[in-house]
């Protein structure tokens, strides 16, 4: 009988590991090296123990405490956590889907927001009690000498829309004060746990909430004393996260940004000097820190939305190349952003898109098409269609591809075509395309062998700053999954970016020294009992 037994459990171990044989990080588990996997082992063991110490323990405040659980409701417990501690260290590679205009903390845009003397804000009406929490505020500059066109948005003379110098607004406002006005504009451009999961608890609600946090600082983001400094602040507080390259997302929309004057005459390629000056401010200041190493560089994905006509978005296509043809080496492509379930499909814009590969193939670019498609909850509905259209019009990865699960070709098709997935795993908890991370498909998606980044989306929005908090919610979350998984994941957002072959080598030579390194100094300096634990299993 002990025979019997012993060859089933052989069978049962091969089965095991004929069904994850697909798995990317696999092909490193013969080559790991002794501190990689004790730290894999280490980091395995805490995750367990804290299993049971924090996110098994009956809370009053928190009556339903798992691994992976809502993150805006858990975010101060993860806070304190060992492995979120650990994770923080790592270094993630590159972020390849962010939208810039909500990656720098909220707190810190509107700081930079009461330093500048032509900043006016507006509502739709008198702000009350009632209509506090529900109205968004909207800013804009102004050039000097524009007249006040009230006292405060709280004042019950106050005009709907009528423009209010911002530091008057807040001076004034009724309800506490310059205080008062900061916590209502914060809490405006951000979502709350009583929004996510309560009263905006589904995709079409969370979806308004969302898109007017937009509405809200695209005055902020788009006024040129701000946006300079703002790009600074998100490169930097990427790279202390130990992000070492960035693709943000920029939506040029609006054809032009209001300049330090209040006049709205700034056009894109203005944006890209911007941005430019920013990364070589980062560059000096990491220089003086004896930090080069920490930072490969930037590029942009040029993007616009999907509420604009077939016939519109070929002025932004032509634009996007004429951006690159001045600045090669920070447009790192096309894409086109929105809610697709009520915004226009990708088969609307195949003939300008498909017009559009072959200009950039005539004039000997490199600028791909890199697409969402399947940020949705649909089988077979026009948002989860775009997964065919994004890969039959050549995208070079997949912004979200949260759909994809269902579909089993086209899993393999982004395996052996190299089309990496952009997941965004705290982004799609809030909004609503998963309830928490052990109901998120991402498991299937790295069961099947699909290249997958992980990207925080839009983080100032969620509270989520950096990569740390997504990795954290992946890795708590299956016990699949370890720090090989998220080694992998690292290095294939290096891999998958759109760096030349050469700045790619180099940007993952650098990630290998650093992740090294970070490996090394955790086996180090884990207890000896955890470490002869994790030695034992």
């Amino acid at each position: 009988m002990a025979a019997e037994i012993q060859a089933y459990f052989s069978k049962r171990d091969a089965l095991i590991q004929e069904d994850r044989s697909l798995r990317r990080e696999n092909k490193l588990l013969h080559s790991l090296t002794e501190n990689e996997s004790v730290a894999d082992k280490i980091v395995r063991r805490i995750r367990a123990e804290e299993e049971a110490s924090i996110w098994s323990v009956e809370h009053d405040e928190f009556p339903h405490l798992f691994p992976g659980m809502e993150f805006l409701t858990s975010k101060s417990i993860i806070d304190k956590t060992r492995i979120f501690k650990i994770v923080s260290k790592m270094p993630k590679g590159a972020l390849l889907h962010a939208h810039l205009d909500a990656t720098v903390d909220k707190t810190y845009l509107l700081e930079l927001a009461l330093k500048e003397p032509l900043l006016h804000v507006r509502t739709p009406g008198v702000v009350t009690t009632t209509n506090l929490t529900a109205t968004q505020p909207e800013f804009r500059a102004f050039k000097k000498g524009q007249s006040s066109q009230g006292i405060s948005v709280t004042d019950t003379e106050y005009q709907a829309n009528g423009w209010i110098p911002l530091h008057q607004a807040r001076e004034f406002f009724a309800y506490g004060g310059a205080e008062g006005f900061d916590k209502w504009v914060l809490g405006a451009v951000s979502i709350n746990p009583a929004e996510a999961y309560g009263t905006h608890n589904t995709v079409t609600k969370i979806w308004q909430k969302f898109l007017s946090t937009f509405r809200a600082t695209a005055g902020l983001f788009l006024y040129r004393p701000i946006f300079r400094q703002y790009i600074y602040r998100f490169l930097l507080e990427s790279i202390d996260d130990g992000i070492s390259y960035m693709e943000p997302r920029i939506n040029f929309f609006h054809k032009y940004m209001f300049d330090a004057e209040g006049e709205q005459t700034v056009p894109h390629r203005e944006w890209l000097l911007d941005f430019e000056q920013a990364i070589r401010e980062a560059r000096k200041t990491l220089k003086e820190q004896d930090r080069e190493e920490e930072f490969i560089g930037a590029k942009i994905i040029y993007t616009t939305v999907r509420i604009i006509s077939p016939e519109d978005i070929e002025w932004y296509l032509e634009d996007c190349i004429g951006l690159k043809k001045e600045f090669p080496d920070l447009i790192a492509g096309f894409d086109i952003v929105g809610d697709e379930n009520v915004a226009r499909p990708l088969t609307d814009y195949i003939k300008p898109l498909l017009k559009f590969k072959q200009r950039v193939k005539d004039l000997g670019l490199e600028l791909p098409l890199i697409l969402h498609a399947g940020e949705t909850l649909s089988d077979g509905g026009k948002a989860d269609n775009n997964l065919y259209d994004a890969l039959l019009l050549g995208t070079k990865r997949i912004g979200h591809g949260f759909s994809i699960v269902k579909h089993p070709k086209l899993m393999q098709l982004c395996r052996e075509n190299g089309i990496a997935l952009e997941v965004c795993p705290i982004s799609n908890e809030i909004l609503r395309l998963s309830s928490s991370m052990p109901m998120h498909p991402l498991p299937v998606v790295l069961n099947q062998g699909v290249p997958v980044t992980l990207n925080s989306d839009d983080p100032s929005v969620f509270g989520a700053m950096g990569l740390s908090y997504d990795f954290f919610q992946v890795l708590v979350s299956s016990e699949t999954t370890g720090l090989i998984t998220l080694g992998q994941m690292a290095r294939d957002s290096i891999e998958f970016s759109t760096l030349e072959k050469t700045e790619k080598r180099r940007a993952l030579s650098l990630w290998e020294k650093r992740w090294y390194k970070f490996v090394d100094n955790l086996v180090s300096s884990g207890s000896g009992s955890v470490i002869a634990a994790a030695n034992e299993e």
